[in-house]
């Protein structure tokens, strides 16, 4: 959907349930389930099994608040963009709104970082899953099974659609039994509840009974929060997959209203189930990853072969997510003008092949320099992408301070969502993101993925500046 057209003009096309084909060509195939798996199962990334270990070491029991603030952040910024993709879905979401509000380099600079960020992730994650094959099966090499989930992902991609939908409607639903099963378990474990079990049964007495709530010093939530604010990337993407829905709006607004839940319940309940049913400072939880160890605690036999498939089950779905955003974010910018116009083709199945091919293309090349070049190479792709979600958050900021007056201009009566204490709360989370960034500059683990990140930035914002000079001025008689 073109964003520079008026928003009265766009009601009736990609918006209303039951259309085949959206205004820009994609195909409607995504199913009110699918969208609502892809919205719960969007905030739970591999990241949450495999480092919340490393945050519970660090700050210990307090963990629990940094999870809090950082998921009072995606909360806030979900509800922002949430508005703005509710009154006018698009496939481009945040790019698109962000060249209507503030200007179209802005719509390409953050379009463009946003696709290197997923496309790099594929390679991380086709890595990851790769090394659980291998483990699994040993006889076939990690690259192969790097390839190999690759190709089955990209076909899946390519086939339609709704073929993307059905497969994350699958992995996203174990994730979510998984964790609901976890939190619900490790609950009745943790106060002597579950017939069986071996764990003492403590209650909430590990919260504060090695060295209280906070162990480490309330310093510590800072750095709790520099460690977990990369596991909630990807809550976003609902957003973009709403333009392929049968009723976008209606997707949008109930994703949006249901995220406190969903980040109190798998984030904030399954930490605080981990930390109910072992002491912060046990070293099985470092040692085997906190919910293996928080399993091994209750008495669950082959609890790491169990969190394994459950972890292999995340590395798919964000794979395929991450195939699925790049090559969405990649059609919008071709179609905007941003990119080459081959990206905004669709097949007869309404599928942008092209611009699925491009972001395919440069996640094998990232899985190769994973391989030969991981020290070099990789480590600067991977280091250099590693703070865009933050920029990313930062600019939905900034762009719906702008778009919420054009929006109340053109079609008041499409604003359905609204954010909270506006604007007072937009800056506000502004302000959080920006002290998140800059504290991470006088951290030794994240100060070269700030500055590499925001070297990249500055080069995509730019060539982004430098191409719209450039159309102004042809653009004048």
């Amino acid at each position: 959907m073109n964003t520079q057209t008026d928003l009265a003009e766009e009601g009736g096309r990609a918006g209303e349930p039951g259309t085949p084909q959206s205004a820009d060509g994609l195909k409607a195939g995504l199913k009110n389930r699918h969208l609502s798996m892809i919205a719960i199962g969007g905030v739970i990334g591999a990241g949450l099994f495999v480092g919340s270990s490393g945050g519970i070491a660090a700050a210990g029991p307090a963990i629990l608040v940094s999870y809090a603030l950082v998921g009072a952040m995606v909360v806030f910024v979900m509800r922002m963009l949430g508005e703005m993709a509710a009154a006018s879905p698009d496939s481009g979401s945040f790019s698109a709104y962000a060249e209507r509000a503030l200007g179209r380099w802005a719509g390409f600079s953050i379009g463009w970082l946003y696709w290197f960020f997923w496309v790099v992730v594929l390679a991380v994650e086709a890595t990851a899953g790769a090394v659980i094959l291998e483990g699994w099966v040993p006889a076939v090499p990690q690259w192969a099974w790097a390839l190999a989930v690759m190709v089955v992902l990209t076909a899946t991609n390519l086939a339609s659609v709704s073929s993307y939908g059905e497969f994350e409607f699958w992995f996203a639903g174990v994730k979510v039994v998984a964790i609901g099963a976890f939190v619900v378990i490790g609950l009745l474990a943790a106060f002597g509840l579950l017939p069986g079990s071996d764990n003492p049964g403590a209650g909430l007495a590990h919260l504060t009974d090695a060295g209280g709530f906070f162990p480490q010093g309330a310093g510590a939530v800072l750095t709790g929060v520099l460690m977990v604010v990369f596991s909630f990337m990807g809550s976003e993407i609902v957003t973009l997959a709403a333009g392929e829905s049968e009723d976008p709006r209606r997707a949008v607004t109930k994703a949006t209203n249901s995220v406190i839940w969903r980040i109190a319940v798998f984030y904030l309940g399954s930490v605080l189930v981990v930390l109910t049913l072992l002491p912060w400072n046990d070293p099985s939880i470092v040692e085997k990853g906190s919910y293996v160890a928080a399993l091994d605690s209750i008495g669950i036999p082959h609890a790491g072969q169990i969190m394994n498939v459950i972890v292999l089950t995340a590395v798919l779905s964000c794979l395929n997510s991450a195939l699925y955003t790049a090559s969405r974010m990649a059609f919008s910018l071709g179609e905007r003008g941003d990119a080459p116009q081959r990206f905004a083709r669709v097949s007869a199945k309404g599928v942008p092949v092209t611009a699925i091919w491009a972001s395919v293309a440069f996640g094998f090349l990232a899985v190769y320099l994973n391989y030969a070049f991981k020290d070099t190479v990789f480590t600067f792709l991977l280091n250099s992408s590693g703070a865009v979600a933050l920029f990313v958050w930062l600019v939905i900021c900034l762009t719906q301070l702008r778009m919420r007056g054009i929006l109340m201009r053109e079609a008041p009566e499409r604003v359905t969502v609204r954010m909270w204490l506006f604007p007072y709360l937009t800056w506000a989370t502004a302000g959080m993101i920006l002290f998140v960034l800059v504290s991470m500059l006088f951290d030794e683990a994240n100060r070269q993925v700030v500055l590499l990140s925001v070297l990249v930035a500055a080069v995509v914002v730019t060539v982004g500046l430098v191409l719209d000079r450039g159309r102004r001025t042809a653009a004048r008689p």
